[in-house]
């Protein structure tokens, strides 16, 4: 671990079987790599690191990722080291949710072939919450088109020209006609940017949530008052934002797919219904998110 001319450097062990080739899909899903690129096994990407425009790199060996950083910023190498954990996902049990329900007889079969499936997580809780809000009741693909063009509105980028997703001060700057230009509705172009001038007042404290743990009940809570966000937006958040492994996606239309599939369903029961869903996915709590993660699995 080092920092020296302008980056921080860390290297981190991966367990055994980690699934380095999921986690650079995840962040490779915008094929026009406009703030994430993938060359080989290392990912590049462009975010706002400590309030100014940052590249990080994430490197794949045979048992190792290295992180690099820069400019390097305050945080230092064991903050980065505590940062990578969760953004890499190692910090997940998932070893311990597999040997709870190894033996399910629809489920059981799917973790065995994908063993050590984790949670992609965002780069930070407001990145995950502004994409989550983007992704409303629209296609993933369509959902792409709008985060691109809302990194290309806020024109943050890396000394070497990396475009970055913004940061929460950075949407707040744009005004409602810039978002609804890029894609927003209406609707959820307020949403945005009530909650980037919330999270850069301090109202809405995302970062400090993520770093002192703070209970998922008191998240949900304070992000179910603003309007504009409903359970599913608040799921997808914990989930991607903070690692949150008892999230129940039973709104998620993918989920439920998935969960058609695994029941083996055909017609109308091909895509439970939301309560229905839910219902399925109780028995699995404190693992509900990981099940979520399967079942998005199942269809790809």
């Amino acid at each position: 671990m080092s920092t020296t001319a302008g980056l921080t450097c860390i290297t981190l062990p991966l367990p055994p079987g980690y699934r380095q080739a999921d986690f650079l899909a995840f962040h490779a899903r915008d094929r026009q790599g406009l703030a994430e690129q993938v060359a080989g096994s290392t990912l590049h990407k462009g975010l706002i690191w400590q309030g100014a425009p940052a590249r990080l790199e994430v490197g794949f060996g045979d048992s190792t990722a290295s992180l690099r950083i820069g400019p390097a910023g305050t945080l230092g190498c064991s903050g980065l080291a505590a940062w990578g954990r969760r953004f890499l996902g190692l910090d997940q049990p998932v070893e311990a949710f597999e040997a709870a329900w190894h033996s399910h007889p629809l489920l059981g079969p799917h973790l065995a072939r994908r063993p050590g499936l984790r949670l992609s997580q965002a780069a930070s809780p407001f990145e995950a919450l502004s994409w989550a809000i983007t992704g409303q009741q629209i296609s993933v693909a369509a959902a792409l088109g709008i985060r691109r063009r809302l990194i290309e509105a806020t024109a943050l980028h890396t000394r070497d020209g990396l475009a970055c997703y913004p940061d929460a001060p950075a949407v707040a700057a744009l005004s409602e006609a810039q978002l609804r230009a890029a894609g927003f509705s209406r609707s959820k172009a307020a949403t945005l940017l009530e909650i980037a001038r919330q999270v850069g007042d301090g109202q809405l404290p995302l970062d400090d949530w993520w770093a002192q743990g703070a209970a998922p009940a008191l998240i949900r809570e304070r992000l179910l008052a603003l309007r504009g966000i409903g359970p599913w937006t608040v799921d997808y958040t914990l989930l991607r934002g903070f690692g949150y492994l008892d999230a129940s996606l039973h709104g998620d239309a993918a989920v439920r797919r998935g969960l058609g599939q695994l029941l083996g369903g055909e017609g109308d029961a091909a895509c439970p219904d939301p309560r229905s869903t839910e219902a399925w996915l109780a028995p699995f709590t404190p693992w509900r998110s990981l099940v979520a993660a399967h079942l998005w699995q199942i269809q790809a």
